[in-house]
């Protein structure tokens, strides 16, 4: 793993970005992951989360009822 990695990326009108593909690579990142954005210390810190987390699969179960609507709902981010 690389130490460190510093790679510019421009945010768009829509404020979308793009992950740079030396990062996308590094990291693992592929289509459908989700990132987890958080401030600290005036830092945007950005971590890759696989989507089958355990946290997506006890979302799921933790509905209850309509499995395909609660998969629906974990694919969309709503809890």
């Amino acid at each position: 793993m690389v130490l460190a990695m510093t790679i510019e990326s421009r945010v768009s009108k829509g404020f979308l970005t793009v992950v740079p593909k030396a990062i996308r690579r590094e990291m693992k990142v592929t289509a459908g992951d989700r990132l987890t954005w958080t401030v600290e210390d005036n830092r945007m810190i950005v971590i890759p989360r696989r989507v089958k987390a355990l946290e997506d699969i006890t979302g799921v179960i933790s509905h209850g009822g309509d499995a395909v609507a609660a998969k629906r709902r974990v694919q969309r981010g709503q809890r």
